[in-house]
């Protein structure tokens, strides 16, 4: 499946989850179109900030008001509950970040603690009329949590090469041309599997990592050397490893500036040290929204070919 479609069904998917549990179940279609208009707006400069100021703070999903003052009222057991699940199920210890009401229930947003480091997320069920969590019933996308864990095996066992990678953006950040999100930005909104401030990866094929990520639910102590062994060399294809590059101008009255869109390209397409993988590269201007932590805007520029890194 082309990289494009495929991210476009994975955010999907990952919108459908991140919504609650029962959206499919709605009694009333005209009356849930409307909600929809009023919860899904279009960024508006109200919702905008610079994103070296963005934390996170101002994320919202829909229909997830009542919700959301059920789970605050509730935090140190939807906290206990998460951490156990991880434990128990992915062998992981996790740090939660973030609680956010959603429909039907809330979104849990955890962090890995060590390696394979990643982010991803659970939903608890909530009860709006017994304004009752139910944490007994916390569940999780068992393909997104096993994905984002594969993804922290590959930054794990190619570590140099993804070093490379951040310190060329981190030197770039440095000479005050671009920035990233936050930390606090990723950990609180983030579920996105193994990210930084500048990218996130995201598998289409996992045929070569599954060994790794078999390995490691075996015995989460095995060291990165093993589980490198583990890896298939011969099934991997750098089509299916997508890094998705997102930057954002530091300056906050810049516009994305397109020689430095087709420096970085070039610089990405002569790097040899980097991993290999399929490098997606949208660089934006310096806001972001609260509301749906995307940077995306009409004037962002866009690669629209893969830098392929065999």
């Amino acid at each position: 499946m082309h990289k494009k479609t495929k991210i476009l069904l994975c955010s999907v998917g990952i919108s459908l989850m991140l919504g609650g549990c029962s959206g499919m179940n709605s009694t009333n279609n005209n009356q849930d179109t409307e909600k929809t208009k009023e919860t899904q707006a279009a960024p508006s400069e109200e919702t905008k900030i610079s994103v070296q100021d963005y934390t996170g703070e101002g994320y919202a999903l829909p229909y997830g008001r009542v919700t959301d003052e059920i789970a605050d009222k509730n935090l140190a057991q939807i906290e206990e509950a998460a951490t156990s699940f991880f434990k128990e199920k992915y062998m992981t210890d996790v740090t939660v970040h973030n609680v956010v009401g959603a429909k039907d229930g809330a979104t849990v947003f955890v962090e890995s603690k060590g390696e394979p480091h990643f982010y991803t997320y659970a939903v608890v069920p909530i009860d709006e009329l017994e304004k009752k969590v139910m944490t007994e019933k916390i569940w999780a996308d068992e393909f997104q949590v096993e994905n984002a864990i594969k993804g922290g095996l590959y930054g794990m066992i190619f570590k140099e090469e993804f070093n490379q990678l951040d310190n060329y953006f981190d030197s770039l950040a440095a000479e005050g041309q671009i920035t990233g999100k936050t930390y606090e930005a990723i950990q609180k909104v983030g579920g996105k599997g193994f990210s930084t401030p500048y990218y996130f990866i995201s598998i289409a094929d996992e045929t070569a990592i599954q060994p790794v990520y078999d390995l490691f639910m075996k015995n989460p102590d095995e060291s990165a050397e093993n589980l490198r062994k583990a890896f298939e060399d011969n099934s991997f294809s750098a089509e299916n490893l997508f890094i998705n590059i997102q930057l954002f101008m530091a300056d906050k009255s810049a516009n994305p500036d397109k020689k430095l869109f087709d420096k970085i390209i070039k610089d990405l397409e002569e790097m040899t040290s980097i991993p290999r993988g399929s490098y997606s590269f949208v660089l934006n201007d310096n806001f972001i929204d609260k509301q749906s932590s995307s940077g995306m805007g009409d004037n962002s520029l866009d690669l629209l070919k893969d830098i392929i890194k065999e």
